[in-house]
């Protein structure tokens, strides 16, 4: 298979099966996790239990002045990432043309030099944050070889995408079609790894908000 046929296979058919098997498997641990319900607290609630809810969504957020004091590298480069993988995968043009090809609309994109610096500033985020992880024995020590595989198959659409635009390393065509399937690769996997707190973060906060607050504890 020559470069051209391997792009035409991950952009076609290659992509085609990610996406179904992501959508399956979103909807699949969505049914999981909500569908498990839960016993019905009989006790009279102490605090408004929604506006609890609400106001965890907000307060976590935003780093917590005492979590950035004591590992601010995990933290700063964390909201870093997050950020700043948003605006590549939402603001860079390519991306907004996928998303109008596929669903009929699009919204404007940022230039392609805002772009480069973001993805350069996101990946030494990234890379800081592994760093920190690796020398810190307690963070070693927590983490699992399927952090250091999702941190992996985080990274490399971003650095692919990269490579590709920039014209380096392997011919431009061979160079995007595998970041097309490093996207793809990730796309199967978030649904079954933690990544998939993309898709739970804010539900999992408002719940814990409101559990809280139905108990009378501040969060």
């Amino acid at each position: 298979m020559d470069h051209l046929a391997f792009l035409t296979w991950v952009r076609g058919t290659g992509l085609d099966i990610a996406l179904s098997l992501f959508v399956f498997g979103v909807l699949w641990r969505l049914i999981e996790i909500y569908g498990l319900g839960v016993k019905k607290d009989l006790s009279e609630p102490r605090a408004g239990e929604a506006a609890s809810g609400w106001h965890t969504i907000w307060r976590r957020s935003f780093p917590q002045k005492e979590a950035m004091m004591k590992s601010p590298v995990t933290y700063a480069g964390g909201i870093i990432f997050h950020f700043g993988l948003a605006i590549v995968v939402l603001f860079f043009v390519p991306h907004i043309l996928l998303i109008k090809d596929m669903f009929g609309f699009g919204w404007p994109g940022l230039p392609s030099q805002v772009i480069d610096l973001v993805t350069v500033v996101t990946m030494v985020a990234m890379i800081l944050v592994l760093v920190d992880r690796l020398v810190k024995p307690v963070k070693r020590f927590l983490s699992t070889k399927a952090d250091y595989i999702t941190w992996v198959l985080t990274f490399m659409p971003l650095l692919t995408g990269w490579l590709a635009v920039q014209h380096l390393l392997l011919p431009y065509t061979l160079m995007l079609a595998i970041h097309i399937l490093s996207v793809e690769i990730l796309l199967i996997v978030l649904p079954f790894s933690k990544l998939f707190h993309a898709f739970t973060a804010f539900g999992s906060r408002w719940y814990n908000g409101e559990v809280n607050g139905h108990k009378g504890v501040a969060v």
